[in-house]
């Protein structure tokens, strides 16, 4: 298997995590009209009023239902954006995003775009930010991880610390991956970029002994919510636990794609990136043509919800270019 196809497989794998989330429809929702949302929002505020157990989802109502299919959403999105400015200059390539307004962006991110609006150059971009933990970074990591590039440089524009750690760890694994490598040696080249001290190497290293104590991905799904969530903030994005399930999930499953994106799909707190981190490491461990066709023709164009411009851009042609 070629490294070209490794490189397509991270690529694709992320989209069809992406796409295997249940947030995924409700970013694409956003490419519908916005009285559609705020029906949805007063549905969800009946429901509670009510007591009704019925929970409303995206629809259309009379507007083009592509955007409701299944589909990659805001992850693809960056990870092609980052693909397409790897050689820029980091610092260079977010200060032209934070000239624009109609992104939709991760917290860390948005608060990164305000800080080089204002003057605030890396790593203070980065550090000086109430999401600096985040995982966006992680996903831009892919990209670094399959052209064999430290992400560092990256990763402090929009991240500190464990959000820092994360994409160096996503890049590791990957380039691992991508140059033949097993999983097993995947995830040692991970937490080897993952302090023990740290949040994230704590709850990485207690998810891979959940999950190979649990033996499969699915059965680890319990284990992995028990020993990475604590249900208290809403932090569904948090590097420590998307990452350490996306790692431990990958490993158990010894990266078979569809058990470990199906098992990830089933953590809902994490549904956001956990699967399209999990879909980039088994992605790139199979190979894109190893893949499932169907899933392959539905994750390969994006839709623009996050990054306007990229809407119908071939996700395997920008993996291609990289390759």
């Amino acid at each position: 298997m070629s490294s070209g196809d490794r490189i397509r497989g991270a690529f694709i794998g992320l989209a069809i995590g992406d796409a295997a989330g249940w947030p995924s429809a409700r970013h694409r929702s956003t490419l519908l009209a916005p009285w559609s949302r705020r029906l949805e929002r007063e549905l969800d505020a009946f429901a509670e009023e009510h007591r009704v157990t019925t929970l409303p989802v995206p629809f259309t109502l009379n507007q083009p239902v592509e955007p409701l299919a299944i589909g990659p959403s805001d992850d693809a999105e960056w990870l092609a954006w980052t693909a397409l400015t790897i050689h820029d200059d980091r610092a260079e390539a977010f200060g032209r995003l934070a000239e624009r307004s109609d992104l939709r962006v991760r917290i860390s991110v948005r608060s990164a775009l305000d800080n080089l609006a204002a003057g605030k150059r890396p790593p203070a971009s980065g550090h000086d930010n109430p999401h600096f933990f985040d995982d966006a970074a992680a996903i831009r990591a892919v990209a670094f991880g399959a052209a064999g590039i430290d992400p560092r440089a990256d990763a402090s524009v929009t991240n500190a610390g464990d959000g820092v750690h994360a994409a160096a760890a996503m890049a590791a694994a990957v380039a691992e991956l991508v140059a033949g490598g097993p999983m097993p040696s995947a995830v040692e080249a991970a937490l080897a970029e993952l302090p023990e001290d740290t949040a994230i190497g704590c709850m990485t290293r207690t998810a891979l002994a959940a999950a190979r104590e649990a033996g499969d991905p699915f059965a680890a799904v319990p284990a992995l919510d028990a020993a990475l969530l604590d249900h208290v903030y809403s932090y569904g994005v948090a590097a420590a636990q998307t990452v350490a399930a996306a790692l431990a999930l990958a490993e158990v499953s010894g990266g078979a794609l569809g058990a470990a994106v199906s098992a990830a799909a089933c953590l809902p707190s994490l549904a956001d990136s956990a699967p399209a981190l999990t879909g980039a490491l088994t992605g790139a461990h199979t190979g894109h043509r190893a893949l499932p066709e169907g899933w392959c023709a539905t994750a390969r164009t994006l839709a623009g919800c996050g990054i306007p411009d990229l809407a119908g851009t071939d996700l395997i042609d920008i993996a291609g270019g990289l390759a």
